[in-house]
Formats: structure tokens, sequence, C-alpha cells
């Protein structure tokens, strides 16, 4: 999934990647940090801006949108993916009445005029390597005036033995049948997240690590929010 392909091989990886999510439960941990912010972000005048970096499908900042509606909480949603065949996907998958922007860049070298209150990821930080978490970590806790939530895996045998049978049986794309294994070799326990939150410069008591299952482990920051400002 890292190396290159045509839009079309990415295209059918990125949506069977989003069927994995749904069959996971994957937005569950989001969703459920989200709803725990829910009383406090109503409280605020003006757009929650809200970005998700290495959006690559959109189908997580999608459930953000319907979220944010269901609550009436006002929002603006930005999907940033480094691979601009990735927004593309993105947005021709994007309902057209919806008010997702959808941009191509580099989180690192990313500075939009108006800062996000949140930022989130999902399945981003395992394609990284450490000193770039470190670099991330360190990105978001500067600019996201609220708070960030990383939701990513958890390196684990069972569900590394498990993904690899279960998506032989789903006949996902040969390219997921291979990725899914690899990235959870390559993603996290509680003590890598420990020493990479300390490399950049957090304190344990500024963040909070959560396993949801199957097989997720969440890193999250939330900074008091001032009633009524939507200031960062």
């Amino acid at each position: 999934m890292d190396e290159p392909c045509s839009r079309d091989q990415l295209r059918a990886c990125l949506s069977d990647i989003a069927r994995t999510n749904r069959w996971t439960l994957a937005y569950r941990p989001l969703l459920t940090w989200l709803d725990e912010l829910a009383p406090a972000l109503a409280t605020m005048n003006g757009p929650i801006r809200i970005l998700d970096v290495g959006s690559g499908y959109g189908d997580g900042l999608r459930r953000v949108e319907q979220w944010a509606h269901k609550r009436r909480i006002d929002v603006e949603l930005c999907g940033l993916d480094l691979n601009s065949d990735a927004t593309a996907i993105a947005a021709e998958s994007t309902p057209a009445d919806s008010c997702i922007a959808w941009v191509t860049g580099d989180v690192l070298t990313y500075a939009p005029l108006d800062p996000p209150h949140l930022v989130i990821s999902s399945l981003f930080a395992h394609h990284l390597s450490d000193a770039k978490i470190v670099e991330f970590l360190r990105w978001m806790d500067l600019r996201a005036g609220l708070g960030w939530f990383i939701n990513d895996l958890s390196r684990a045998a069972v569900p590394y033995h498990f993904f690899r049978a279960a998506s032989k049986l789903a006949c996902l794309h040969p390219f997921v049948q291979y990725d899914g294994p690899a990235s959870i070799l390559k993603a996290f326990i509680p003590a890598d997240w420990q020493q990479l939150c300390a490399a950049a410069g957090l304190r344990s008591g500024d963040y909070t690590l959560r396993a949801y299952k199957p097989a997720r482990l969440c890193v999250e920051r939330m900074r008091p929010i001032a009633s009524r400002s939507n200031r960062p």
C-alpha cells in the first residue's frame, strides 16, 4: 500500500480497507471520543475545525460528518493526504452535499490559516518511522487547539493471524491481504507509545492510551474547552 500503484488499484484497495473498517468497528474509538467531547463542543461559537491526517478513502471523516449532523454540532472538516490519487478518490466517493474539503499535502509542512481545533488520524501512524511519529506528535500538540486522537493498530499475534485468514476468505484485494498483516507487525504496544510520547516532550499525564477490541490501540489528548469560545 505504500508503494506506487495505479489510481484504479488504489481505489480498490481503499474500498476494501473501508469494508474492513466497517466489519471491525474501526470507527468506534474515534466516535466514542467525540461523544465524550460533544457536550463541551456544543457550547462553542462557530464551527469546530477537524483535520483528518492520512484521510485515505475518506470513510472515517464522512462518519465524523454524519456524527456532527446528528448532534447538530457545527463543524468544518478537512481530509489531508500525501497521495493526490487518494485525495481524488476520497472526493469522488463523497456525496455532493458534503462540506468536507479534501487536500493533498504533507502534514509536517501543512499550515492552514485557521489552525484545527481537533486533529485525528486512523491507520496512519504505523506507516511512519519512529522519528516521523515524534515529529507528528509535536506538530499536533503545537497546532491542535483542543486536542488530538490517534486511532491505530495493536501489535499482537491473534489479530495478525486472524486477518491473514479472514482477508483471504473475504477475497479482499491482494494488496490488502498483504498490507493488513504487515501493518499489524508495524503497529504498537503501550510501551511504544509511552516512549514516543516522551520523546515528543509529552508527560504521562498529558495523554491517554486506550485499547479497543478488536486490535486497536489509541492515543488521545484533550485540553480544557473554554465555554462559548472557538479559539484554540
